[in-house]
């Protein structure tokens, strides 16, 4: 145990230095590297894959696939060349993720309720954007300052994790929901998100206009049980409101790029 402490101290310490900025020039605190995140987040990944019935429907496959590859081709480097894994899950959940290491799922309830491929890509970009922002790093390194130090880092020394644990890192990588442990992202990290996905969406093709009506089509499925990706959300309305916005200044972006091409099965 001591040996442990001393390694996240000196974790601790090295990370009082590690301040670096979001892509959208926000000051941020990361405590871990992008590989160990990586690993967390291909681990949650098998975890998610084991749990949840995976999609083997090839239109449905397809056709997440081709909104995510259009995405992928407009990041920045070094998310445009890495390898990105996209897996389909057959579930009425209204909800998708990104993890670090370029993992992503959408559920087959979410493709319901994105009536457009331009809907559906506002969701995928938004997911990406908090990859590429590193909000789990952020978020793991503010609950390693909260105390969480010990449960949060001991799979990054190679030590095994039990139920309560895992439950723990997948709700700091933002799919909790699965395991009953949610961490929402904060309105700072959502709105980023927005931003980023805003831009990523617009770039590949897809009319940014449409994040806003996704929204609309979201709020339509709440009441007593919100679906799992609204209810980790702000209020819809003010989400709606500020994609709005956001949607006036990508326009530009989205009348030079060549038009997205992934029709909806």
């Amino acid at each position: 145990m001591r040996t442990l402490k001393k390694v996240f101290i000196a974790t601790a310490v090295a990370g009082l230095v590690a301040c670096t900025q979001s892509p959208t020039g926000r000051s941020q605190l990361q405590l871990f590297s992008s590989d160990e995140l990586a690993q967390l987040g291909a681990q949650s990944y098998s975890s998610i894959k084991e749990k949840e019935k995976v999609s083997h429907d090839p239109a449905l496959n397809q056709y997440v696939q081709c909104i995510t590859n259009d995405l992928i081709a407009v990041l920045p480097s070094p998310w445009s060349q890495q390898q990105w894994d996209v897996t389909v899950f057959e579930s009425e959940q209204v909800n998708a993720f990104a993890l670090p290491g370029g993992k992503i799922g959408v559920y087959t309830g979410l493709i319901d309720v994105a009536e457009t491929p331009d809907q559906l890509a506002a969701v995928i970009g938004h997911e990406i954007g908090h990859v590429i922002a590193q909000h789990s790093n952020e978020r793991m390194s503010n609950q390693f300052a909260a105390g969480l130090g010990l449960q949060l880092g001991g799979m990054l020394i190679g030590q095994e994790m039990d139920s309560d644990q895992a439950a723990l890192i997948m709700g700091v990588l933002g799919v909790g929901v699965q395991l009953g442990y949610i961490l929402p992202y904060s309105r700072i990290h959502e709105s980023e998100s927005d931003e980023l996905g805003m831009r990523y969406m617009a770039a590949a093709g897809y009319d940014p206009r449409e994040a806003a009506e996704l929204w609309r089509n979201m709020a339509k499925q709440g009441g007593p049980t919100p679906p799992e990706f609204l209810s980790t959300h702000p209020s819809p309305q003010t989400r709606i409101d500020a994609l709005e916005q956001l949607s006036a200044e990508a326009m530009p972006t989205f009348r030079q790029a060549p038009r997205a091409n992934c029709p909806k099965p």
